[in-house]
C-alpha cells in the first residue's frame, strides 16, 4: 500500500472546503514542512507513548488532521506548533481509549532498543516515561525541541505565564525521579 498525496487526499474529498477555496498547500510544501518536522514530531510522539510503533501511527494521523484542517497558518513556525499541537491532542486521544479499552499504562517503557543506550539515557527515559503526560511534554517541548516559552503554551494549550514555573515543577519531579532510580 502506497501513501497518497496532497493533491490525491484533496481529489478523495478528505480535506475540507475552506470557506469554498481550494486546500492552499501544495504537494512541495507540505514534502518541505514534512521533512522538517516528522522527525522531531516522531520522536515527541514516541517519547510521549513510550511506544515507536504507536507513534507510527500517530504522526500518520498527525499529518492527516493537519491536511484536514482549515487553519491558515502564515509561518513555517506557526505551522510547527500547530503540528505539535495536534501532536499532543492525538497522543491525548490514543491514551484515553487506551485506557476506555482497559489496558495498562503504569508500566510505560521508553521507546528503542535500551540495551545500546548509555546508562544515563536509559534512566532519563524511564524517569520521563513514568512522569505525568504534560510534564513529560514540557520537558521534552523546552529541552529537546528548544521551544520557546510561548510555543509551549500554544502547543499545549496552557497560559504563557504559567509555562516558568510548571517547567520548574516538571524539572524538580524529573530530578526526584532521576534521584529515586539512582538508588
Amino acid at each position: 500500500m502506497r501513501d497518497l498525496t496532497v493533491d490525491e487526499i484533496a481529489r478523495l474529498g478528505a480535506l475540507p472546503a475552506e470557506a469554498d477555496e481550494p486546500f492552499h498547500m501544495t504537494e512541495e510544501a507540505f514534502r518541505v514542512l514534512y521533512e522538517r518536522t516528522a522527525r522531531s514530531l516522531w520522536a515527541y510522539l514516541a517519547r510521549m507513548t513510550g511506544d515507536a510503533r504507536l507513534a507510527d501511527d500517530l504522526l500518520q494521523e498527525t499529518y492527516y488532521r493537519f491536511l484536514k484542517s482549515s487553519a491558515t497558518l502564515e509561518s513555517d513556525d506557526h505551522r510547527k506548533n500547530y503540528l505539535f499541537r495536534i501532536a499532543t491532542n492525538v497522543a491525548h486521544d490514543a491514551r484515553r481509549r487506551s485506557r476506555a479499552d482497559g489496558a495498562d499504562n503504569s508500566d510505560v517503557r521508553a521507546p528503542g532498543d535500551v540495551a545500546e543506550l548509555a546508562a544515563r539515557r536509559v534512566d532519563v527515559g524511564r524517569a520521563l516515561a513514568r512522569m505525568k503526560p504534560r510534564d513529560r511534554a514540557l520537558v521534552w517541548l523546552a529541552y529537546v525541541n528548544g521551544s520557546s516559552h510561548k510555543e509551549i503554551a500554544d502547543t499545549l494549550g496552557l497560559k504563557p505565564s504559567s509555562i516558568k514555573l510548571m517547567l520548574f515543577r516538571a524539572r524538580r519531579r524529573l530530578a526526584a525521579l532521576l534521584h529515586e532510580g539512582s538508588r
